[in-house]
């Protein structure tokens, strides 16, 4: 099993910035991607950024060259840095982390943080 604890969400103004942690606790070794996804009123569920166990970065079009995801292993813990903020990023971020199939598999979420940017 594999519990996530997100913080650091708020409240910030249009350009502003943020940063979100995700810890991990239980079986961290298995996992194999650690992420985030975001969800707004009346929107699907979508990917922000993702990070593999081997550092790979995946990243959603909409927030390229503003957000940078990152983890420290030593803490189990991933970051997610929101530089240039922007209203259409409001929204219910979750941590997500997919296990190895060799592990058993299976997806994790957190319980979600609020980020509100206002224009």
């Amino acid at each position: 099993q594999v519990r996530l604890v997100e913080s650091g969400g708020g409240l910030v103004q249009a350009g502003g910035s943020l940063r979100l942690s995700c810890a991990a606790s239980g079986s961290t070794f298995s996992i194999n991607t650690i992420g985030w996804y975001r969800q707004a009123p009346g929107k699907q569920r979508e990917l922000v950024a993702s990070i593999t166990s081997g550092g790979s970065t995946n990243y959603a079009d909409s927030v390229k060259d503003r957000f940078t995801i990152s983890r420290d292993n030593a803490k189990n813990t991933v970051y997610l840095q929101m530089n240039s903020l922007k209203p259409e990023d409001t929204a219910v971020y979750y941590c997500h982390a997919r296990r190895a199939v060799l592990a058993g598999g299976g997806d994790y979420w957190g319980q979600g943080t609020q980020v509100t940017v206002s224009s």
